[in-house]
């Protein structure tokens, strides 16, 4: 059964989330998103529900740690790769199911904390997203942190200058729908176009959090600028200048003027008392 549209599940077909970020800036993103998660989360064995959370890329190490982590994901091909590392690894999620996070099936106040590393990415309609983030607040416990990721609004001009695809009159064409309207589109079905999405400004994502009834809201950038430096790979690989590299990102984390040259944003809130 499938939970959302045809060309996006297509496109997780044929670009497998778990490999995109086990290295270059796909990992980049990952050790970010990590060490964010380490800083807002309570210590285990909290229970946390990764909703997106494809194959467990997040779901697995904080398993290990002894988190108690349900995986959710619309797609079933991720919830099979989930089921392998399962078997493979010996590292056991509470569990693994398929479902939509618009209409959790998830009972209320059931999370210590809630990850959404995805849903925002693909419900274009605000009042979608609206219902993603309400559900997510739903299941959470009082306090209980919430992390949504977000796609940068300037995403796809940065990326296509800095990989060449630029040079694409059609990828300029997408690029001039993603400034304007923040709905992304790949008519052209190009693997490394992405799929359809909704790219965010950050303090558009920080709004949407807030009416989803979260308080103490922060947008965070993941990546900062690093992505798309010319010589990135270089450092990334190189131990010193990564560690290094870590550490000026985390220091200029909460600047408001570097937001918007992250691929992605991570919003934190959290459930109030009602």
């Amino acid at each position: 059964m499938s939970l959302i549209a045809k060309e996006i599940e297509g496109h997780y077909q044929q670009v497998p989330e778990a490999d995109r970020l086990s290295q270059g800036i796909g990992e980049l993103e990952r050790v970010r998103t990590q060490a964010i998660l380490a800083r807002y989360l309570p210590p285990p064995p909290a229970v946390i529900y990764d909703v997106g959370g494809a194959a467990g890329v997040y779901a697995f190490p904080l398993a290990g740690q002894g988190y108690e982590v349900h995986l959710i994901d619309p797609v079933e091909l991720h919830l099979e790769q989930a089921r392998m590392r399962e078997s493979e690894s010996g590292v056991r999620l509470a569990s693994i199911t398929q479902d939509d996070a618009r209409r959790l099936q998830v009972a209320d106040g059931s999370a210590d904390a809630v990850l959404m590393f995805g849903p925002l990415y693909h419900l274009i309609e605000s009042s979608e997203r609206l219902q993603a983030l309400s559900e997510a607040r739903r299941i959470l416990k009082p306090r209980g942190p919430m992390f949504a990721a977000a796609i940068s609004r300037f995403a796809s001009l940065i990326d296509g200058l800095a990989r060449g695809f630029f040079a694409d009159a059609a990828f300029r064409t997408l690029v001039e729908v993603d400034l304007a309207s923040g709905q992304h589109r790949n008519p052209v079905n190009h693997p490394a176009y992405f799929t359809t999405a909704y790219f965010h400004r950050a303090e558009e994502l920080a709004g949407e959090v807030r009416d989803a009834g979260f308080d103490g809201v922060e947008v965070l950038p993941v990546e900062g600028p690093a992505w798309s430096g010319a010589h990135f790979l270089k450092a990334w690989d190189d131990r010193a200048q990564r560690e290094d590299l870590l550490r000026f990102l985390a220091t200029i984390e909460p600047e408001p003027s570097i937001v918007g040259a992250s691929a992605h944003l991570i919003a934190v809130g959290h459930r109030p008392h009602d």
